[in-house]
């Protein structure tokens, strides 16, 4: 099993969304080394959710992955904000599905993950905190996994 971290902003998509949806297309994901990651998917494998543009920026809960990456519809579509023109021709980017598993009683915000960080070697190398990291997503180790799932657990 791949563990991985998926943002998205709650305005547009939430775990509570997703929670009430139970399957949800994760889709829009513009950035070719995300689409990667998407790519290398496989159902089976767990994703934190993690809101960000938000009040409470962090890990809101934990989805699992369901299908495997597929063309991402909203690339060819015109009404879309995620509409590519150029994928009317070759659509490059990927949509994958995702259900809904656990959401957490409170949000593990950004600011605690970066304080764990320094403490606990376990987070050493977490995409999510290095400088310049903008990816909405990204692979988290097993042993990332464990130590944020514990705290999201304990909060």
């Amino acid at each position: 099993m791949t563990y991985w971290l998926l943002k998205s902003e709650p305005d547009e998509f939430s775990i509570k969304d997703l929670q009430r949806k139970h399957i949800a297309r994760w889709d829009g994901v513009r950035n070719h080394q995300a689409k990667n990651f998407i790519k290398s998917m496989t159902p089976g494998d767990l994703a934190f959710f993690y809101h960000s543009s938000c009040k409470d920026i962090g890990i809101a809960g934990v989805m699992e992955v369901v299908s495997e990456a597929y063309p991402d519809p909203l690339a060819i579509d015109p009404s879309s904000v995620y509409f590519d023109e150029k994928s009317l021709k070759e659509n490059k980017w990927l949509a994958i599905d995702m259900q809904h598993h656990t959401t957490f009683k409170h949000v593990l915000k950004l600011a605690r993950i970066k304080s764990l960080a320094l403490k606990d070697e376990r987070l050493n190398g977490l995409a999510l905190i290095q400088k310049g990291s903008r990816l909405s997503v990204m692979p988290v180790t097993p042993a990332q996994w464990q130590c944020l799932l514990e705290v999201c657990e304990s909060i």
